[in-house]
């Protein structure tokens, strides 16, 4: 008998370390629900967790098993188990939070200690990070290693009678939410994968930014698979093996759309790359700089920019789909994320705190890496990167349907009037949207302002 211990990763399919354990014998799965790790998550991602571990349940009782559910520490809960089932091995996934990481060494020690052994598989990334070198001066170079290694294929479900026939009565816990949450479990992710690869993988590379697309057909610009990757309801290898299908399907500029978000993948390989040889990455610049970088406190322009009212439309748009939804479009996403970095200079950490609070798809390493790509203290290969988020509502959402889908003040404002509102005069803007706010701040200061304070930085004034 072989235990599996399911971590972040609810799925029978292209599941490495569940594949693994099929290979080596019966198959016991089991779930702890283990607190640590759920409580350093948004309750909203929380409820989309145990919700695809409900369905996971489902999914083993119609393969004529069942997945063993027990609340408390897995140090405790599967040294215990094992000894109660006869479990030779406890097979699992490797995961680099170190909240993880920690909880996998401290299970480590205890099946040590009962004489059981444990053995983990490579299932959140495609490579290995330990393949590949440490530090990369920019993307290119970290893609040019990294492409290659081969990829391995998906890895089958297994069959019914490797799994073991148990029935396990204790339900999956389940948490509340404030948002509405995406269908959960595998077949709701492979289903919203399936419109993408229909829809919109042969014209990503060309909409993926295009904002009102984004809000009239959201799964078509992009493929939204980011909640389901983030929670693991699918499988990486799964994700890239078709795409890698679709690319190689397609001729002339399907071609080159197609691998754009081939390229995207790899950007997610890069930030787990990044945690795995910066545990420190949530909490530490990963650059270095020679003079220390001067945040502003400014707790009140901090809850304008949670609230959505910096008085910049687009800004106020991202913000408010990230509080309604749990989502946020990415580029929008990394324009509220120059904002708060760059043109009211406060730290990064505080606004990639908050959105851990309220993103569905949050994943810790992409989270923090892309908020230090944003703010210029991470990968970057431009020394300070500031997002004009007027330019980018003329470039990305002239016709203001974006912003006028999420703020609702100014639907009756010309859209070109929407895209400039921050260089309007007071009197205009008070004239066009009484009830939209003023800019907290001034467009030209705040970027001259951050412009200066990163040259200082940096030592180069």
């Amino acid at each position: 008998m072989q235990l599996f211990w399911h971590r972040r990763d609810p799925r029978t399919r292209d599941n490495a370390g569940l594949a693994a354990a099929a290979e080596a014998g019966t198959v016991l799965p089991v779930f702890v629900h283990d607190t640590d790790p759920f409580e350093a998550v948004s309750a909203r991602q929380r409820a989309f967790a145990l919700r695809h571990v409900k369905r996971l349940k489902a999914r083993y009782r119609e393969l004529g098993s069942d997945l063993i559910v027990r609340a408390g520490d897995p140090d405790e809960v599967l040294p215990a188990l094992a000894g109660e089932y006869g479990a030779e091995t406890v097979f699992y996934n490797e995961y680099y939070r170190p909240v993880r990481q920690s909880r996998r060494r401290a299970v480590d020690a205890a099946l040590a200690d009962a004489g059981v052994e444990s053995e983990a598989r490579t299932d959140a990334v495609l490579v290995d990070p330990g393949r590949l070198a440490e530090r990369y001066a920019n993307h290119g170079r970290f893609h040019d290693d990294w492409a290659g290694v081969p990829k391995a294929d998906p890895y089958p479900e297994p069959e019914p009678d490797a799994l073991a026939d148990v029935r396990d009565e204790t339900g999956v816990p389940e948490a509340d939410t404030d948002v509405d949450l995406p269908g959960a479990g595998y077949e709701a992710a492979r289903e919203r994968f399936d419109e993408f690869l229909d829809y919109g993988i042969r014209s990503y590379a060309d909409t993926r930014d295009d904002l009102a697309r984004a809000v009239e057909a959201p799964t078509h610009a992009v493929s939204r698979m980011s909640p389901y990757l983030a929670t693991g309801a699918i499988g990486i290898r799964e994700t890239w093996a078709d795409a890698t299908d679709a690319f190689e399907a397609a001729t002339g500029d399907a071609r080159r759309n197609v691998d754009k978000y081939r390229d995207e993948l790899s950007w997610r390989e890069q930030m787990y790359h990044l945690l795995y040889y910066n545990p420190d990455l949530a909490v530490a610049n990963y650059k270095s700089f020679p003079n220390p970088i001067a945040w502003r406190e400014a707790d009140g322009e901090f809850e304008a920019w949670r609230r959505g009212e910096t008085g910049y439309p687009l800004v106020d748009a991202g913000m408010r789909q990230l509080n309604a939804e749990g989502y946020v479009h990415n580029r929008p996403r990394q324009v509220v994320a120059s904002f708060l970095a760059k043109h009211l200079l406060i730290d990064w950490r505080r606004g990639a705190r908050y959105f851990t609070e309220q993103l569905i798809d949050h994943d810790y390493a992409s989270n923090h890496g892309a908020w230090q790509w944003t703010a210029s203290t991470g990968t970057d290969s431009v020394d300070v990167r500031i997002f004009d988020p007027v330019a980018q509502m003329a470039k990305y959402d002239a016709d203001a349907t974006f912003v006028k889908a999420y703020v609702p003040e100014l639907r009756d404002v010309p859209a070109e009037k929407v895209v400039d509102w921050p260089t309007l005069s007071r009197d205009e803007r008070e004239g066009l949207a009484p009830d939209y706010p003023h800019p907290i701040v001034d467009r030209d200061d705040g970027y001259e302002r951050a412009q200066r304070v990163f040259e200082e930085a940096l030592g180069k004034r």
